[in-house]
């Protein structure tokens, strides 16, 4: 199905679309990680120097299969999750909680992200798209919504007088939106030394607590049966490991907490075990 921009539109439909784009937007800013508050700017047609314009994508499905969300990050968080000091981080992880934010604003709910290659992202979502800029003192991130999924659609833009993302224009004066600090040049910046780590303070980890572990033959795996008993190789009493993301970080004693298991941390390791 084709679509152009002859038929009629009321005047009210592009606006509302572009709300919900910024609203959904904003939502996936308050969680987005950052080292200071994030501002949804005002959205504008996706083109290739959006997306040249950061460093990493994040893409989520629809649960409905309407259609694909997209998160763009910029080289300060990119960084900040490769040089962690628990080893390099999944962008798609760091940023499901904008992904799902922005899904339920737009009405729906996010499946599991993945992380995607910034020139295939625009094909990823398909065209048109509306991206929808995340801004402090400079911009850091984007959120791309097909405009399909805004309601009523927005109408197609000419690309030849669409602005080009470096050339970003300041905030309009939305309603209950804070205006972006003007900025000469409003391209995202360098990654600032020293605050990386801060951004990471917020993203969830998958943390896991391991007794123990041992090796055997497929025979004796499909031999396996309720009752059976499996000779671990750490003896009673041992510390168990504490893993985040598979990585060894710490060793302690398995508790119970008001009849659920816990552990009590009794050696943080350094980086050089695991």
């Amino acid at each position: 199905m084709t679509t152009t921009s002859t038929a009629p539109v009321g005047s009210t439909g592009p606006a509302v679309a572009g709300e919900r784009a910024r609203a959904a937007a904003a939502a996936a800013a308050a969680v987005l990680p950052a080292t200071e508050p994030l501002t949804a700017l005002e959205p504008q047609p996706a083109t290739d120097a959006v997306t040249a314009a950061f460093a990493g994508a994040a893409v989520a499905e629809l649960v409905d299969g309407s259609g694909r969300i997209a998160v763009l990050v910029g080289r300060e968080l990119v960084d900040a999750l490769a040089g962690s000091p628990l080893g390099g981080l999944d962008l798609a992880a760091a940023v499901q909680p904008a992904l799902d934010a922005a899904a339920t604003a737009l009405g729906g709910a996010a499946q599991a992200g993945r992380s995607a290659p910034l020139d295939l992202v625009l094909g990823d979502l398909g065209a048109p798209l509306t991206a929808v800029p995340l801004a402090g003192s400079s911009i850091a991130a984007a959120l791309l919504v097909p405009d399909r999924l805004l309601a009523p659609p927005a109408t197609a833009t000419d690309p030849a007088a669409t602005p080009g993302f470096a050339a970003l224009p300041e905030p309009g004066p939305a309603p209950a939106a804070p205006t972006a600090p003007a900025t000469a040049d409003p391209t995202p910046k360098p990654a600032r030394s020293g605050l990386g780590i801060e951004m990471l303070h917020g993203v969830e980890m998958e943390v896991t607590v391991e007794l123990g572990r041992t090796r055997m033959p497929v025979r004796d795996l499909l031999a396996l049966a309720p009752g059976t008993v499996l000779e671990l190789d750490r003896a009673a009493g041992s510390a168990a490991d504490l893993l985040v993301n598979g990585r060894l970080i710490a060793r302690g004693e398995v508790v119970v907490v008001d009849e659920d298991f816990g552990l009590r941390v009794t050696e943080i390791l350094d980086e050089s075990v695991g």
